[in-house]
């Protein structure tokens, strides 16, 4: 991942840029030129352009750091509710099989918590607090072991074989066997 906790910057990073900001903000109230702010910020002109214009508005308190891009929209009070929910099992909430479902934990959060997420915000919800796609615990029992075998032997040698052709290639596709 590019940043840690999933995405956004760290506290000490967004800290950093707000200082940035702030002295831009200083250098507006002395009335330097955007160009001459830009250069010694060594940030882009663009950047101080737009700065100059939340700080029109809004004074230096527009300046500051709104928090991180990425906070989660669902606390860590409504998130344990979900826990309750999901630990009561898939047919306790309508399903008819006990797999758990991205699509069915969306619906247990609008359900329950009365929120719309869509099944990524859900995923990546559920892997920030921990949880992991399900895997069977046991093999099944239907399952036929010497068919298995047998099919490891002949048909996946035939499936993973190469399709590229033994011998000098070419490189036009129009006239194969010229070199």
């Amino acid at each position: 991942m590019r940043y840690p906790e999933g995405g956004g910057l760290t506290a000490e990073r967004r800290a950093f840029r707000e200082g940035i900001r702030l002295q831009a903000g200083e250098r507006f109230a002395a009335g330097e030129k955007t160009a001459v702010i830009a250069k010694e910020l060594r940030v882009s002109v663009r950047s101080v352009e737009r700065w100059r214009r939340a700080w029109r508005e809004g004074g230096m308190e527009a300046l500051r750091s709104a928090g991180p891009a990425n906070s989660p929209t669902v606390t860590d009070a409504q998130f344990a509710v979900l826990e309750e929910e999901l630990g009561q099992g898939p047919s306790a909430h309508g399903f008819e099989d006990q797999r758990w479902t991205l699509a069915r934990v969306q619906t247990v959060i609008r359900r329950r918590l009365r929120l719309s997420l869509s099944v990524a915000t859900v995923w990546r919800l559920l892997k920030r607090h921990g949880w992991s796609w399900q895997a069977p615990a046991r093999r099944a029992l239907e399952r036929d072991e010497h068919a298995v075998e047998l099919w490891k032997k002949e048909v996946w040698p035939q499936v993973k074989a190469s399709r590229r052709r033994v011998g000098a290639g070419s490189s036009s596709r129009t006239r194969p066997d010229s070199p």
